[in-house]
């Protein structure tokens, strides 16, 4: 027989893990890096930039537009690397909690 206090008890615990599993996003990082380490972001789970590191030799004037290029390049690397990890931390977070639901991707919760 169906005990709706039981699934509503397993709802709430679900969603008390997932707001944990964001809630931890903030310690995990990932460094893009771009014109052979010369330019390096690293961004957190909260897809935030917390760290960007421009090499010396780029800081001139008539190197700005390739300097510009490369930080995006590198942040983008960085976000991507990220967006993985975020959903294998999400994913080990609830897993064995939540059943196995074809079709069911709480991935996209991020």
């Amino acid at each position: 027989m169906f005990d709706m206090s039981k699934m509503m008890e397993k709802v709430r615990e679900v969603q008390e893990k997932m707001k944990a599993a964001q809630d931890n996003l903030v310690n995990i990082t990932a460094t893009g890096e771009s014109g052979a380490g010369m330019v390096k972001a690293v961004v957190n789970g909260k897809k935030q930039i917390i760290s960007l590191e421009i090499d010396q030799d780029l800081v001139k004037p008539e190197d700005k537009e390739m300097m510009q290029d490369l930080v995006i390049a590198a942040v983008n690397k960085a976000l991507e690397e990220i967006e993985i990890k975020a959903k294998e931390e999400l994913k080990k977070s609830t897993e064995g909690f939540l059943p196995n639901i074809p079709g069911l991707d709480f991935g996209n919760m991020m």
